[in-house]
Parts: C-alpha cells; structure tokens; sequence
C-alpha cells in the first residue's frame, strides 16, 4: 500500500469582500510581522551553539515551517478567488452572500449566510455553501422546503426570508482577529 493520498478538495473559489480582507491582512502578519520575529529568534538561538540541544531553536524552526505553509496556502487560496461584492440580479433566490431565515416544524426561526469555505470563522451564523444544508439552499426561493437527511434525523426548513447584504467597502479587520 502505498502512501500517496489523493489531495483534498480545496472548496469553493467564492469568497466576499470582507473575508478576502480578512485573508490579506493574516497574510501579511504573518509576512511582514511574525515572520521576521521568528527568524530574528531563530538567528539569536543558533548563534548561542549546540542547535541539537536547544529547544529555542528547534521550536523556532519548526513555527517558521508553520507560517511557510500558512502563507503558501493564503497565496494559493487568494491567487484563484473569486470575491463577490454585488449581489446577483434575482434577488428572490439563494445565491452565495445571501442571508436567510429558515423555520423549522416547530417554529423556530434560524438565520445564515451562505459564504465560502475560508470564511466559515468568521461568525457563528455562517454557513458553508459546499456544506450540505449550503448546496440544498442554493437556487431555491421563498416559501421553498428543502429536506436535510443526517445520520440520525431529518430536517425540514423553509425559507421565510432571503436578503442581501448591501455592497460597501470591506470593514477593516479589527485587533481581536
């Protein structure tokens, strides 16, 4: 048996403003700030001598791999984006950005917004469009029941609202990100 394994679907290429934002600015953090006070460190272990023995130096190297690879994936994942900023000309249908409120059989009311894998941190109301309740509610309209099958149950929601979010300038990131 061999070890190769098949690489893993990246997700959908969607993402909105203000996640492409998010992703800039962690990008650049790790770039322009955390990178060279790694390397700083890193530098300052392996002049004090045995490296095999000094755990600062060892550490140190092993988070600037960490910070390579994150920046690598942030520059992949931003290089084949595709940021959405208007809402599409059917409003009266779930697209990617859309906000709806679903009602389940018993009345409750829950409320997402379809947005793209990368930003799925961002907030807790928000809803992947490749998970599987995301890929059912795109397309439909109003007044539409769509039917989730889990493991363990099955779910019925309709949609009772569908609204868009109104284009403006991506909010800057703020110092809790």
């Amino acid at each position: 048996m061999s070890r190769y394994r098949a690489r893993e679907p990246s997700g959908s290429k969607y993402i909105t403003a203000a996640g492409a934002a998010r992703l800039r600015a962690e990008l650049d953090d790790l770039w322009r700030r955390e990178r060279p006070q790694v390397t700083a460190a890193v530098s300052a272990a392996a002049a004090q001598g045995d490296r095999s023995e000094n755990a600062e130096y060892t550490y140190g190297k092993r988070r600037l791999r960490e910070i390579d690879r994150r920046v690598r994936f942030l520059r992949n994942r931003l290089t084949g984006m595709v940021v959405v900023e208007q809402p599409p000309g059917d409003r009266g249908r779930v697209f990617f950005g859309a906000r709806i409120t679903l009602e389940t059989d018993d009345g409750t009311q829950l409320c997402y917004r379809i947005v793209g894998p990368d930003e799925l941190d961002m907030a807790a109301d928000h809803i992947s469009m490749d998970a599987p309740l995301g890929k059912l509610l795109l397309g439909r309209r109003i007044h539409d029941e769509v039917i989730l099958q889990l493991a363990d149950a099955t779910r019925c929601y309709t949609i009772v609202a569908i609204e868009y979010p109104v284009a403006g300038p991506a909010p800057p990131p703020s110092a809790a990100d």
